[in-house]
């Protein structure tokens, strides 16, 4: 029978919803990152991103990074063992795939790890919701695109059956709604919190606060 994977507790309670502030590439978005305490961040290793940051750089910036913050590297197409490699380096905590990754990949890198493994998803019908729950990943990320930026149908997520980041054209606006409507285990964000293609404090902390705002 296919195991069915359960998210572990967050620090602040099990029905809360955690937040990922993905795409930091500059000391100063760490430094953002630790004044808001998100449960993850992102580095990005996929060459063709304009958030791309090799590993060299992201061990620098995870050294930065505060101890409780997971930081997660996403991955597109990549070899397994480049995951692998920088997971047993301790530059990430958390492999995000979003390519075209098989399932013996996602248990390999857990395997050879055992560290766990976010699998993105396209979200365009009821089909891929479905497709996503039969993965061995540890955690779902439903998207709309390649982190292009653009929300989908949320309702295709009201009977998702396992928990699962939320991402896609997130922001402080309609991020509130986003978590009020579905619950999802996690929020994602990073165009949403830019201006002008870098990180902006000021809307890292107002997306923080409104999530935050929701536990209360």
């Amino acid at each position: 029978m296919k195991r069915i994977k359960l998210c572990g507790m967050a620090r602040k309670g099990k029905n809360m919803t955690r937040i990922k502030l993905c795409g930091l590439t500059r000391e100063e978005d760490i430094d953002a990152a630790n004044r808001l305490m998100p449960e993850y961040a992102g580095f990005v290793f996929a060459k063709k991103s304009r958030r791309y940051i090799n590993e060299n750089r992201a061990y620098e910036l995870k050294k930065r990074l505060s101890g409780e913050i997971k930081a997660v590297g996403v991955f597109v197409d990549a070899p397994a063992a480049y995951p692998i490699e920088l997971l047993r380096r301790g530059v990430i905590d958390l492999a995000q795939l979003h390519g075209n990754e098989s399932e013996e990949e996602i248990r390999m890198i857990r395997q050879e790890t055992g560290r766990q493994v976010i699998r993105a998803f396209r979200v365009t019908g009821p089909e891929d919701v479905l497709r996503a729950q039969e993965s061995d990943a540890d955690y779902l990320l439903f998207d709309a695109g390649a982190g292009d930026g653009r929300v989908f149908d949320w309702a295709l997520l009201e009977k998702c059956g396992r928990p699962y980041f939320l991402a896609g054209g997130l922001d402080a606006d309609n991020v509130r709604e986003a978590v009020g409507r579905l619950h999802p285990y996690a929020v994602d964000v990073s165009s949403g919190i830019e201006t002008g293609g870098y990180k902006d404090p000021e809307k890292m902390a107002a997306f923080v606060d409104a999530v935050r705002k929701m536990e209360q």
